[in-house]
């Protein structure tokens, strides 16, 4: 067997980044589409594009209503050369969501419905991670507080939480949004938007290109072209 070797910088280089963002309702994840740099397929569960009217974005559009409907969105992609930078699914909670209901039609049994969401949901979410396009995955956040010490955690979204623990392992970026309160120069305050990169010891996140700071602005386009070093 003849081995086929690749110098590592030129293998790490032509790595894609694959990337989930989590956060609260409103807070703009819908929005961050706007920032991601090429020609971009939105696959939307949550029929809330609104945020997007008016954005400089070449984009098209699938409304996704069925697990059929997005396997058939992915053989399509995985077929040939589709012509997109980016692909978003916009929410995978709401995706998981479609997939729990169609689950829980086949049996009475709510454990097996939720194993089988999880199954199901980690196979979607790996097929769409490795296509050879960028892809931005975005989530809905949960937020938790323990009993006894009263310290609330953040955490990816999803039904079921064997799922949404699973999660994180499947990506190297994995950023919680966030808005921050500074101020105006004139006394006054401003909500900015912040892409939370590194875990703070309540937030999921991480970055394992390592060349991200821990609060980045809320820009994909500009986080993907510090990542792959201005090659984005």
């Amino acid at each position: 067997m003849q081995i086929k070797k690749t110098a590592l910088r030129q293998a790490v280089n032509a790595i894609v980044p694959k990337i989930l963002v989590y956060g609260g309702a409103g807070v703009g994840k819908t929005t961050l589409i706007a920032s991601l740099p090429g020609k971009v397929l939105i696959l939307s569960a949550e029929a809330g594009l609104l945020s997007l009217a008016g954005a400089d974005l070449d984009a098209d559009v699938v409304e996704v209503t069925s697990i059929e409907a997005l396997r058939a969105v992915y053989a399509e992609l995985r077929a040939g050369d589709h012509g997109y930078a980016w692909v978003v699914l916009d929410s995978v909670s709401e995706i998981a969501e479609i997939v729990l209901s169609a689950e829980k039609a086949k049996t009475k049994d709510p454990r097996q419905a939720y194993g089988a969401l999880s199954d199901e949901m980690v196979k979607i979410m790996r097929a769409f991670r490795d296509l050879s396009c960028g892809v931005y995955f975005s989530a809905k956040l949960a937020s938790t507080k323990d009993d006894t010490t009263g310290k609330v955690s953040h955490s990816i979204g999803m039904p079921g939480a064997k799922l949404g623990e699973a999660l994180p392992y499947l990506f190297d970026e994995v950023f919680r949004l966030v808005v921050i309160d500074e101020d105006d120069g004139a006394g006054g305050k401003v909500a900015s938007r912040y892409l939370l990169t590194a875990t703070d010891g309540k937030s999921v996140a991480k970055d394992r290109s390592g060349k991200l700071d821990a609060y980045e602005p809320a820009d994909l386009g500009a986080v993907v072209a510090k990542i792959m070093g201005g090659a984005a």
